[in-house]
């Protein structure tokens, strides 16, 4: 059995033989394991735009504070260390700072992340299906470690898709998106990526099982 945390009602992981999907109305902040997992904590306050839309700050006032996610990026690392598996979150995800995990180099290969026994990589969702280019930095701990997809596609892609100003404005995403990509798959997980997600998450149980 894999945990799936973090992750959107109905989506990608519910319906999974062997997937235990955790999405908000569960809160994956209490997932007390046993299993390995596989998490998607939301990334909104640790990018670029963390403390909102500037548009809406500028009408408001209103600032979002820098990674006041509710505590979910660091319940899902805890997981992550305690039971096995991997996390996702965008390319330059202010997180790994914050939480002192080393930035991996964008040509790929998994290196060192921390002092824990974790590791990091980065890759791009566009191998593995995704329209727009997606770049990732993946956390693993306690998993055999694959050979991915590895580097910068070469194609002219966009890195991903940006809401319209006036929906940004309004506090929306969009309900079309530039490039013809609409929100929920830009937001949306590959299945081919999912399924390399939960297959690097099993091998934790092998590894518990050798040790």
């Amino acid at each position: 059995m894999i945990a799936a945390l973090y992750v959107e009602t109905g989506g990608c992981y519910f319906g999974l033989p062997g997937v235990d999907p955790w999405d908000e109305a569960r809160d994956a902040r209490r997932y007390a394991g046993p299993h390995p997992v596989v998490a998607h904590p939301p990334c909104e306050r640790w990018g670029d735009m963390w403390m909102g839309s500037p548009l809406v700050i500028a009408r408001t006032g209103e600032r979002k504070e820098l990674g006041d996610d509710g505590g979910c990026f660091e319940a899902a690392l805890s997981a992550v260390r305690a039971w096995g598996g991997v996390l996702e979150h965008p390319e330059g995800s202010r997180a790994w700072a914050s939480f002192g995990l080393f930035t991996p180099p964008r040509s790929g290969g998994w290196v060192m992340a921390d002092w824990q026994g974790g590791w990091t990589c980065r890759v791009e969702q566009v191998a593995y299906g995704h329209p727009v280019r997606k770049p990732t930095w993946l956390y693993a701990h306690g998993v055999d470690l694959p050979s991915l997809k590895w580097g910068v596609d070469p194609r002219n892609l966009p890195s991903m898709v940006q809401p319209s100003k006036a929906r940004l404005a309004a506090g929306r995403t969009p309900s079309i998106s530039l490039h013809g990509v609409r929100p929920n798959k830009r937001r949306a997980t590959p299945t081919a990526f999912r399924d390399l997600l939960i297959s690097i998450a099993e091998t934790a149980n092998a590894q518990a099982e050798a040790a």
